[in-house]
């Protein structure tokens, strides 16, 4: 099947992005009312509230930093405003995203008040508008267009349809020297040694490792047992017994190729090809993650029918499931339960699903864009001061 031209935005940095928002972004939750605030005065600007920033300290507040100049640099953003309690934290999330060329508004609360900020920022929000309007799509080739992968409420058809098809496309972007990231540490419990084999060396199969045993002795040191949380009760109603069950399902939408590198949370990739993430399994946690280290396409499959979006990475949700495809279908962006009943192959149903990645990197809202989900979750790594 012939490729279709792709377009994006091609940013300062010279990074692409598929989608061009402009954010107004919160450093910590005490500023949620005031960018609610600004983006209800200027409808055409995206609102990112979130839990977290304050008195967080250590790698976990070193996290959140990454996370939110993440956000804010990700290609898919053409500027942010962005809004904090204090002007020191605020100041470094704006410097951190105005690094990458784009432009960046900064608004502090404290000495000033909601009120005058909501005003000034919806000033400013609106004319960072009226500039990201007049950006234009440009010819882009695949190697430019960052994907990352993530399945969800997955059962027995995840693994024998949507996730091999997202494979297909995994292989086909790296072969097209395109980046991939993928991750959910847990979920690989019991086939980790697979994805270890596919580490292109002994310093990323040690990094890969190390990260897959801190997050394993995490669960272990709470002395807790994950049943009903790995396998979730959605997988067990889909027929999924074990985590090693769940998780040959979760590897093998990864592909065939090597495993170029593993990744710290929210680090952003240096070389092209499949890249490890140590992540959470909990979805919104996991795409955020993964937005931030700048992939601005993400593909899910899922079995029982997870709904999760993202504010800036729009999420392609794949099924093989009919009942979901049915009872779920404004969800889900394509059906690929022909697999089961060998309508076509697998080569085909990967033919289906990177003919709609081109339309959405070309602009082609998904489903959850559509519907409004924007999920966006923040991962906490311990308690706060």
């Amino acid at each position: 099947m012939a490729s279709a031209a792709l377009t994006g935005y091609r940013r300062a940095d010279g990074r692409v992005g598929i989608r061009n928002h402009v954010i107004v972004l919160a450093v910590d939750d005490l500023s949620n009312a005031a960018v609610e605030g600004i983006a209800r005065l200027v409808p055409g600007l995206l609102a990112i509230p979130h839990a977290y920033g304050r008195l967080q300290f250590g790698e976990d507040l070193e996290l959140t930093f990454r996370t939110l100049i993440g956000t804010g640099a990700n290609p898919n953003v053409a500027a942010a405003v962005v809004v904090g309690i204090e002007p020191t934290w605020t100041d470094r999330v704006a410097d951190g995203i105005a690094a990458t060329g784009k432009p960046v508004a900064r608004l502090s609360i404290e000495r000033h008040g909601d009120l005058a900020v909501i005003a000034e920022g919806a000033r400013l929000g609106a004319r960072l508008l009226q500039d990201a309007s007049e950006l234009t799509r440009e010819a882009v080739s695949r190697a430019e267009v960052m994907l990352s992968i993530k399945c969800g409420e997955s059962d027995t058809t995840s693994g024998l349809g949507a996730n091999p098809t997202v494979s297909e496309v995994v292989d086909r972007t790296v072969g097209a020297d395109g980046t991939v990231l993928f991750g959910e540490t847990t979920e690989l419990t019991g086939g980790e040694h697979l994805i270890a084999a596919r580490c292109i060396d002994d310093d990323v199969r040690s990094r890969f490792q190390g990260f897959f045993d801190d997050y394993l002795q995490t669960v272990v040191a709470a002395g807790v047992d994950l049943l009903g949380s790995q396998p979730t009760q959605g997988n067990i109603r889909g027929g999924l017994s074990t985590i090693e069950e769940k998780a040959m399902g979760n590897i093998s939408k990864t592909g065939t190729v090597p495993v170029v590198d593993a990744l710290a949370p929210a680090c952003p990739p240096t070389r092209p090809g499949l890249n490890f993430m140590d992540t959470s399994s909990a979805a919104a946690e996991c795409v955020t993650l993964m937005a931030a280290a700048g992939a601005v396409l993400h593909l899910f499959p899922t079995g029982q029918g997870n709904i999760i979006g993202h504010p800036i990475e729009p999420v392609i949700k794949i099924t093989a499931n009919p009942l979901t495809a049915r009872t779920m279908a404004e969800h889900v962006d394509l059906d690929v339960s022909g697999l089961l009943t060998q309508d076509y192959n697998l080569r085909e149903a990967g033919d289906r699903l990177m003919a709609l990645v081109d339309r959405t990197i070309n602009g082609r809202l998904t489903a959850a864009e559509t519907l409004g989900h924007r999920e966006y979750v923040i991962t906490k790594l311990y308690r706060s001061a």
